[in-house]
C-alpha cells in the first residue's frame, strides 16, 4: 500500500506536466497562427512599398524628369524619414497600444504610397518618399517589441527569423508584379508607374483595418485563447520579466549609447545598403540588357529568390 501511495504523487505530477506541455504547445501555435501572417504579410506590403520605386523608375523617371541622381536622393529619403522617426513611433506604440498604433502605421504608409501615384515632379516625389518612411516608422521594431509580448524567450528567435524571411519574399513577389502593372500602362489613363504605387500600397489600408480586429494588445484580451491558455502564457512571461528586468525605462539615450546596440546598428546598417541597393538600381540595370518590362522585374527576383530560399532553409535547419 505504501508504494502505491508513493506512486500517485509521481503519477499526479507527470500527468500535470503532461498536461502543462500540452497548454503549452497548443498555446504556442495559436499564437503563432493568429500574429505570424498578419504581421509578416504586413512586412512584406511595408517593404515593397519602399522599394517598388526601383521597378517603377523604368518609367516613371523620364515622366517625372528624374536624374539618376535625384532618383537615388529620392528613393533613399524613405531611410531618412524612417530613421528620424523611429524610435518616436515605438515608444507611441508602448502608449497608445501595439494594435492600434500598428494599425495607424499599416493606414498611413497605405494612403501615403498610393498618393506616390499622383507626384509631379523632383521636389513632390521626395516629399512622398520622406512621407511614406515617416509614416512607416517604427513598423520593424514595433513588431519584434510586440512578439515579446507574445513568446517566450526560448520561442522568439524561431518566429522572428521566421517573420524576417518576409524581407527577400517581399522582392521575390514584388519585383515580377511590378514589372507586369508596368503592362497596365494607359489604362483608366494612369500610367503603369502610377498603379504599382496604388494597387501595391492599398492593400496596407485593408490589412491596417483588419489588424484592429484580428491582433490583441496583450493575452490578457485575446478572445482567442482559452483561459487556461492566458494564464500559462502570463505566468511564464511575468517569470521571465522577473529573471530579465526591463531596460527601456533606463532611459532612451542610454541605449542608444550601449556599446551592444551600436555594434548591432552598424551590422545591421552594413547590411541594409546592399539590400536596398539591389532593390533600387538592379531593375535600371537589367533592363539596359535590352529586356522588356516584365522580363525585368522576373530577372530582378532572381537575387532575392536566392536569399528568401537560403534564409529558409536555415530557419527550418534550426527547428
Amino acid at each position: 500500500m505504501s508504494q502505491i501511495a508513493a506512486k500517485a504523487p509521481v503519477g499526479a505530477a507527470l500527468e500535470g506536466r503532461a498536461d502543462r506541455e500540452a497548454i503549452e504547445s497548443l498555446t504556442i501555435r495559436m499564437v503563432r497562427n493568429r500574429c505570424i501572417p498578419i504581421l509578416a504579410l504586413g512586412f512584406i506590403i511595408s517593404y515593397l512599398d519602399r522599394v517598388n520605386v526601383g521597378i517603377a523608375a523604368l518609367t516613371m523617371n523620364k515622366d517625372l524628369g528624374l536624374t539618376a541622381t535625384m532618383f537615388g536622393w529620392g528613393a533613399g529619403l524613405v531611410s531618412i524619414g524612417y530613421a528620424v522617426f523611429e524610435v518616436p513611433s515605438n515608444l507611441a506604440l508602448e502608449r497608445f497600444g501595439a494594435r492600434r498604433w500598428m494599425a495607424r502605421i499599416m493606414i498611413t504608409w497605405g494612403l501615403i504610397g498610393c498618393a506616390t501615384a499622383w507626384v509631379q515632379g523632383p521636389m513632390s516625389f521626395y516629399v512622398s518618399r520622406f512621407m511614406l518612411g515617416a509614416v512607416e516608422a517604427g513598423f520593424f521594431p514595433g513588431v519584434i517589441l510586440y512578439l515579446t509580448f507574445w513568446f517566450p524567450r526560448r520561442y522568439r528567435a524561431r518566429y522572428v527569423g521566421l517573420f524576417a524571411v518576409a524581407i527577400p519574399l517581399a522582392s521575390v513577389l514584388g519585383s515580377p508584379v511590378s514589372g507586369m502593372l508596368l503592362g497596365l500602362d494607359g489604362w483608366l489613363g494612369f500610367k503603369g508607374w502610377q498603379w504599382i504605387y496604388i494597387l501595391e500600397a492599398s492593400p496596407a489600408v485593408v490589412l491596417g483595418v483588419l489588424t484592429l480586429f484580428l491582433l490583441s494588445d496583450r493575452p490578457a484580451e485575446a478572445g482567442w485563447l482559452s483561459p487556461a491558455q492566458k494564464q500559462w502564457l502570463e505566468a511564464e512571461l511575468e517569470q521571465e520579466r522577473r529573471a530579465h528586468p526591463d531596460t527601456r525605462h533606463s532611459g532612451a539615450l542610454a541605449l542608444l549609447l550601449d556599446k551592444r546596440v551600436l555594434v548591432l546598428a552598424l551590422i545591421f546598417f552594413l547590411t541594409g545598403m546592399p539590400s536596398y541597393g539591389l532593390s533600387y538600381w538592379t531593375p535600371q540595370i537589367v533592363k539596359s540588357f535590352g529586356l522588356g518590362n516584365t522580363a525585368t522585374g522576373f530577372v530582378s527576383a532572381l537575387p532575392f529568390f536566392a536569399a528568401w530560399a537560403n534564409q529558409r532553409r536555415n530557419w527550418r535547419g534550426s527547428n
